[in-house]
């Protein structure tokens, strides 16, 4: 069980305060007596599994991705295109191609093709709802109930349906809960830290008052933990929720409310986990010790909102909050994930981490690590996560391997999913642009492929 070693206002400072101790003592040893697995991701047999339309396609999209000026611009042409084409003919030009490359599908019939298919091929889906929300952006407590209705949609699709076992799904607290509530709480937590005991009773029903925040600030908080409360509930004994990071502006409410879930529903399991962003400078607090104990889900992730921080903290005069160099945040994250598996080697059935990366290796090293600590490859405590149509020759390889491997899944109508596609490809543009292995993969596959056909093999 966790009883973690940080208090709750040291989580809210840095939202890697709780792995920050011992991955700070971890990373010393950086890529010491740890040598790749037999792991093989340079084999293109990997993409047997793909029809030679969704070689193509994925062919075609990888290449647009590859262009920067594509990318940087892409919210913009995509508006172009369909102020140009209008929404029908927009719709029919995207759902091929850039939709049908990142997203299931539309309905409950589109997605359930889409997860039968992943699951022959061994991987697990996770369900992520285009849903979010940044400054400037609110738009009242009857959207926020409406978001909640399509994340316990979410819910039930995602364990009512014999996709995998073991089921998960994504969740952005700002699709429930105003982002300026999240600035502003941040801020009162650097000051005041909330007990989390006060955020469950407000889960619970119970009035309460929120030190810092006035009443119409306080009672739309308890609103969004009350919605926030109904979806963790309803995945207790069903399906594990992700909860993900964003911004630092608001990252320490987000975990804050996380936390607050994971004490009330993680009593014996991790059914709420959490995600740390290891490009972010850590800070450690050893002395400072949390009362509570619950299970721990850790969703491990570089991070993917590197530019916008930095400029934001130039505009500010703030301090970079990023590492300054690719080599710093590769430390921590092998560091917290070091300490991630030692500890669930000691007691799987408490802590459990996904593995969220496309980095090789990461993954290699995390496998490696996993042989050495004799931890279960299926067994779940471990897994390993991509986003969907990227990175499939490691997930297919993993997979191939036995290895507990989730895709990450958008879903929705081409109108709703775009906007969350356009914000993914421009935080992520340093993965996009990185693709070329996974493109000369493909490549080869393809050419063996239509080589076969010409040959008249088939």
């Amino acid at each position: 069980m966790l009883c973690s070693r940080l208090s709750p206002s040291s989580f809210h400072l840095s939202p890697l305060r709780l792995l920050g101790t011992a991955a700070s003592r971890t990373v010393g040893f950086k890529q010491a007596e740890l040598h790749p697995t037999a792991l093989n991701f340079e084999d293109p047999s990997a993409f047997r599994v793909k029809s030679l339309g969704e070689l193509l396609r994925a062919l075609t999209v990888f290449r647009l991705c590859s262009f920067p000026v594509l990318v940087n611009n892409c919210g913009k042409l995509m508006s172009m295109a369909r102020s140009i084409l209008g929404r029908k003919a927009f719709s029919s030009l995207l759902r091929p191609t850039v939709y049908a490359q990142f997203v299931a599908g539309e309905n409950e019939s589109e997605i359930s093709q889409s997860m039968e298919k992943m699951s022959l091929l061994g991987l697990r889906p996770m369900l992520a709802v285009p849903i979010e929300e940044d400054l400037g952006e609110s738009t009242g407590e009857r959207r926020y109930d409406d978001n909640m209705a399509i994340m316990l949609e979410c819910v039930r699709m995602s364990h009512s349906n014999a996709w995998c076992k073991d089921p998960m799904m994504q969740l952005k607290v700002t699709a429930l809960l105003n982002p300026e509530l999240c600035v502003k709480l941040t801020a009162v937590i650097a000051q005041q830290p909330y007990d989390l005991d006060l955020l469950v009773r407000a889960m619970d029903g119970e009035h309460v008052i929120f030190p810092g925040l006035d009443q119409k600030e306080g009672t739309h908080l308890m609103y969004g933990l009350q919605r926030l409360d109904k979806i963790a509930k309803a995945s207790v004994n069903n399906v594990r929720v992700l909860v993900d990071a964003e911004y630092t502006y608001m990252n320490p409410a987000l975990s804050l409310v996380t936390m607050a879930m994971m004490k009330k529903y993680n009593r014996d399991n991790a059914w709420i986990w959490n995600t740390y962003q290891c490009y972010l400078k850590l800070c450690s607090h050893p002395d400072k010790v949390l009362s509570v104990c619950f299970c721990l889900g850790v969703k491990l992730v570089r991070g993917a909102y590197m530019d916008k921080e930095r400029k934001l903290a130039e505009k500010e005069g703030r301090i970079d909050p990023i590492h300054q160099s690719w080599e710093d945040t590769n430390d921590s994250y092998n560091g917290c994930l070091d300490v991630m598996l030692r500890t669930i080697s000691q007691n799987p059935e408490r802590y459990r981490i996904i593995v969220a990366s496309h980095n090789e290796e990461s993954v290699r090293r995390a496998a490696k690590r996993m042989e050495e600590l004799h931890i279960d490859k299926d067994r779940g405590s471990v897994c390993f996560g991509q986003l969907l149509g990227m990175c499939d020759h490691v997930s297919l390889t993993l997979a191939k391997e036995g290895y507990a491997v989730y895709k990450s899944v958008p879903y929705g109508s081409v109108d709703d999913t775009i906007p969350y596609l356009v914000r993914r490809a421009q935080e992520n543009r340093t993965v996009l642009q990185g693709i070329r292995k996974e493109r000369d993969l493909l490549r080869r596959e393809f050419k063996h492929r239509v080589g076969g056909i010409l040959r008249g093999g088939g």
